[in-house]
């Protein structure tokens, strides 16, 4: 069985429509998933799901996009912190996620108006410094979102080290990038590759060299579909596994199963009491 580690079943896109999505990717042979929050709302919601499927799995967190509405507003900060940290008690949560830095600037999304300045930055780095703290005190995996951003996310990994060794990280539809494959090598970080590697060159070089043993399979459902169409769906994992495979030049099947071991290194699936982790 597969499993989409990176799946925001916790969006409006799939509002009344869960039963179908998830039956239509255990059909599809995708036995678990983990939906990542990216925000306070997104990651109760995302908690409120895991407890009603069984190889559904939460990730809670504050997406750097959202430090925005920090920066005026410290105490609002650290209230949301203490409202993460209670979450992170959680049976079914398995990760701090996905948190990161990110400094594109998107033009054709709700982000559009905001003004990618230092002050923003800084604010990033203060979220997501304390979102690895909490990673620290409650050993949590950690789901990093990075986006142009890697001198900025890779300073802060060095002075965080040793969290980085003796906790389990993935880097989220990680960018095609050598440094950032060098540090995951380093430090034993995996790599979340997605449906855009269908039709992105760069990331299908890229993901022909980097090693089996350090992949795992998202989605990042709705979005990132490897047909192009909104919104996409855990499904679709197969479809990413036969594209590695064919890459790689090898069997499917040996895809399925080592993504799917590492997945259960990456979030310890089979440490949380009355869970299948298929």
């Amino acid at each position: 069985m597969y499993t989409d580690t990176h799946c925001h079943l916790n969006f409006q896109a799939f509002d009344g429509k869960l039963d179908e999505v998830i039956h239509s990717a255990k059909s599809a042979g995708v036995g678990i998933v983990v939906v990542p929050g990216t925000d306070i709302v997104t990651s109760i919601k995302a908690i409120e799901i895991s407890k009603k499927y069984l190889d559904i799995y939460a990730a809670v967190g504050i997406h750097p996009h959202h430090a925005i509405g920090y920066i005026n507003s410290k105490d609002r900060l650290q209230s949301d912190l203490k409202k993460i940290e209670r979450m992170l008690k959680e049976e079914k949560v398995v990760a701090v996620g996905e948190v990161g830095i990110d400094r594109y600037v998107y033009k054709k999304t709700k982000h559009k108006e905001y003004a990618v300045d230092e002050e923003f930055i800084d604010v990033q780095k203060i979220l997501f410094t304390e979102q690895l703290n909490l990673v620290a005190k409650y050993k949590k995996t950690l789901i990093i979102h990075n986006r142009e951003a890697k001198k900025d996310l890779l300073e802060i990994l060095t002075k965080y080290k040793s969290l980085v060794t003796d906790y389990r990280v993935v880097f989220h539809c990680c960018e095609p990038d050598e440094e950032l494959l060098e540090f995951a090598k380093k430090y034993n970080v995996f790599i979340g590759v997605d449906g855009d590697l269908v039709y992105w060159s760069k990331k299908q070089r890229f993901i022909k060299v980097v090693p089996l043993e350090m992949l795992v399979l998202e989605t990042d459902s709705p979005y990132l579909s490897p047909f192009r169409k909104f919104p996409n769906e855990p499904s679709n994992i197969p479809f990413i596994a036969k594209f590695i495979a064919e890459l790689k030049g090898i069997e499917v099947k040996k895809v399925e199963d080592q993504t799917s071991a590492n997945a259960k290194k990456l979030f310890a699936f089979a440490n949380i009491r009355g869970c299948s982790s298929a």
